[in-house]
């Protein structure tokens, strides 16, 4: 099974869409990281500003602490809220929060002398806590006061993921809106080729002889490029047409006086003389034959737009063939699909398709049937049979050289199906010899499906 090649326009629409899922994720990941940074400090900003209301309303005497008013913050006062505070000194609790009814909050003191803030993760009643924790000397002769107070990082992260979660659904939407508008960019911007894909398959389908329509500026020299060589395509077909044509006029009036010369020697006794020349004659005469019709299907096979209507051409040859063969009583049986096309020139494949049925009604006895359908790999299949003797094995091939006739008491020059293969070679198909369901001669036909070809 052929690999079909991948879109182009698909493989920018993924790369697209991979792009943008990166930005997507990247975006995410920073704005994440940078918004909990942010509620991070303003966590720790609020508790900095409560540690200093904690101590200015503190009041310490004889291994007491008392606060002059409540905290401005009214969580502090509910139990277990995870908004807690604390006043020490050498790990005795001098004072702490309604909220708090644990042991005792304990943080690192290490060996710190300075009065500034300083914050730490620890352990809290109600989960992991973030704390700001402040020394104070009222007296150098005693150790220091130590102010803690601190919020459990559960409100902290409760914001981040819901800012996470929002996050996620707004930028999974830009990132969607911006695939589709990816999408529609690419589709647009890649409507000029199929525009070329439609004027060509006008070509091929014998609609035009050259690509029309409005192109952009960049595409434009490509189709002037193309009509430029499918005129010099047409061109050469016709020249190739003409130069075979000369050549079988310029030979002909040379073998008429060769052929009438050797009939005169035959007039005048002289047999073995003259019918020498008639025979290297009648050679020439097939040679010249055959090469110049080579020469024209090698020429129609250059032209793009070579495609035929195979129901058409059969109905043509047949009825053709079975008016000539009509006092033989031979009966004409035509199954074809309409609609089937196949990527021939119509006249070469009149001429196919007239050189195997009429070899079919030469032979028959009393029935020939044209059957033909599509196969699964790209091609028509066209059965000719008879009910005629039929041809043993060893001249399925003898048959199809250049002058061979099995029956040599048939009259004919032996090019018809010599011709036939040359025909269905060129255009990409092939012609098998067998035994018929009839009980005579099979002629198995194969010829690409044009569309098949023009829908590639």
């Amino acid at each position: 099974m052929i690999e079909q090649p991948a879109s182009l326009k698909n493989r920018l629409i993924a790369a697209g869409t991979a792009w943008i899922a990166f930005g997507m994720v990247a975006a995410w990941l920073i704005l994440s990281n940078v918004y909990h940074a942010h509620v991070t400090q303003q966590f720790y900003e609020e508790l900095f500003v409560h540690l200093d209301e904690l101590q200015r309303l503190a009041q310490v005497e004889d291994g007491r602490a008392v606060l002059r008013a409540p905290l401005s913050d009214p969580r502090y006062d509910v139990e277990n809220s995870g908004y807690y505070w604390e006043i020490q000194q050498r790990d005795a609790v001098l004072a702490r929060s309604t909220s708090l009814k644990a042991a005792a909050l304990r943080t690192p003191m290490g060996d710190r002398a300075d009065i500034g803030v300083h914050t730490h993760t620890i352990e809290g009643p109600t989960g992991t806590l973030l704390v700001a924790e402040k020394l104070d000397w009222k007296d150098p002769s005693r150790p220091p006061i130590q102010f803690i107070i601190g919020t459990d990082k559960r409100h902290l992260d409760a914001i981040v993921q819901s800012f996470n979660h929002t996050l996620s659904w707004a930028l999974t939407g830009l990132g969607l809106s911006l695939v589709l508008a990816a999408t529609l960019l690419i589709l647009y911007a890649m409507r000029p080729l199929s525009d070329v894909h439609a004027a060509l398959h006008d070509v091929r389908s014998g609609k035009s002889m050259k690509l029309t329509g409005k192109h952009p500026a960049e595409v434009q020299p490509l189709i002037d490029s193309l009509n430029t060589l499918l005129v010099a395509t047409n061109e050469l077909v016709q020249r190739a047409r003409t130069q075979a044509g000369n050549i079988a006029h310029g030979l002909k009036t040379p073998l008429a006086i060769l052929t009438d010369e050797a009939y005169r020697l035959q007039q005048q006794g002289q047999g073995t003389s003259a019918a020498t020349i008639l025979d290297q004659c009648r050679r020439m005469q097939t040679q010249i034959d055959y090469q110049t019709a080579r020469a024209r299907i090698v020429a129609n096979r250059l032209s793009p737009s070579a495609t035929a209507d195979l129901k058409e051409a059969a109905v043509d040859i047949v009825g053709a063939v079975s008016r000539l063969y009509k006092h033989k009583g031979i009966e004409f049986q035509l199954a074809v699909t309409d609609g089937l096309k196949v990527a021939c020139d119509k006249q070469d494949l009149q001429e196919l398709l007239g050189n195997l049925v009429d070899n079919a009604g030469k032979h028959a006895n009393s029935r020939v049937a044209v059957t033909a359908k599509p196969t699964e790999d790209g091609a028509i299949a066209i059965d000719i049979a008879d009910d005629g003797p039929g041809l043993p094995p060893e001249a399925y091939e003898v048959v199809f050289n250049v002058g061979e006739r099995w029956d040599t008491q048939e009259q004919g020059t032996g090019l018809g199906l010599a011709i036939a293969r040359d025909l269905a070679t060129l255009y990409g198909g092939t012609i098998k010899l067998g035994t018929s369901t009839l009980g005579g001669l099979l002629a198995s036909l194969r010829l690409p499906d044009a569309n098949r070809r023009l829908a590639s």
